[in-house]
């Protein structure tokens, strides 16, 4: 039997794997996903991305390729329709500079709040917040950060908005997101919750939750640890 043309490999909790399957998606291309174990690491994985042995991984005709934004961007440059980002070459730098800004002000901070506890977590919670401000004026009442349609933008944030901020809010027992502040923001994730490619591929809470629960317990273990091993120093 012949190797699937288009193959994904990721994680069910992931929201940098949600970044693909939406895409993959949005493009109407068919694929064969495939589960990993990144505990374990498997072969095909290993073999796929070496470096980072992460998700997800892209196989398209035998050929890996690996980090979300550079995947939605290679599926958006081989298939033609419904694009994600704009031609205008100065319109595309744009969307790529506030991906950028979703990944490193919010995403990644909201990582950082669900892993840490006390005056750290405050401090993160007040990062994402500005970050969120600073989001619901760029949005400006569109309906889409891409216009009319969903794009790259889109995707980025409703990777962490959509599919894990509650769960993190939850989790950390923190309150980030204030419907009657953000608006704006508000609105744009219930019109993207509504898009049929993106509402029909959402992960189950239960593995986000499971995820993030996990993983809040262990670093927050690993970071007493730390301590304990400090006093002890002297």
């Amino acid at each position: 039997m012949s190797m699937p043309e288009v193959r994904l490999l990721g994680a069910k909790h992931s929201p940098y794997v949600q970044r693909a399957k939406w895409a993959l998606k949005l493009k109407g291309v068919e694929y064969e996903y495939q589960e990993q174990d990144l505990l374990k690491k498997g072969p095909v994985l290993v073999q796929c991305n070496p470096i980072h042995k992460k998700v997800p991984v892209l196989i398209h005709n035998g050929k890996p390729i690996a980090e979300s934004f550079i995947i939605v961007e290679y599926l958006d440059e081989t298939w033609k329709n419904h694009p994600l980002l704009p031609r205008d070459s100065y319109q595309r730098a744009m969307t790529r500079f506030w991906a950028k800004f979703v990944e490193e002000k919010f995403t990644e901070v909201m990582q950082q709040v669900v892993i840490v506890d006390g005056e750290n977590q405050e401090k993160e919670v007040n990062n994402a917040k500005e970050a969120l401000e600073i989001l619901e004026g760029e949005l400006k009442g569109n309906k889409f950060f891409g216009g009319e349609n969903v794009g790259f933008v889109d995707i980025v944030l409703g990777s962490i908005i959509s599919v894990c901020l509650d769960v993190i809010e939850e989790v950390g027992c923190v309150k980030v997101f204030d419907s009657q502040k953000f608006s704006y923001l508000a609105k744009w994730n219930a019109n993207f919750l509504e898009i049929p490619a993106i509402k029909e591929t959402l992960p189950e809470r239960e593995h986000v939750l499971r995820y993030f629960s996990r993983a809040r317990r262990f670093n927050l273990a690993m970071a007493a640890k730390k301590r304990r091993v400090k006093l002890l120093d002297g």
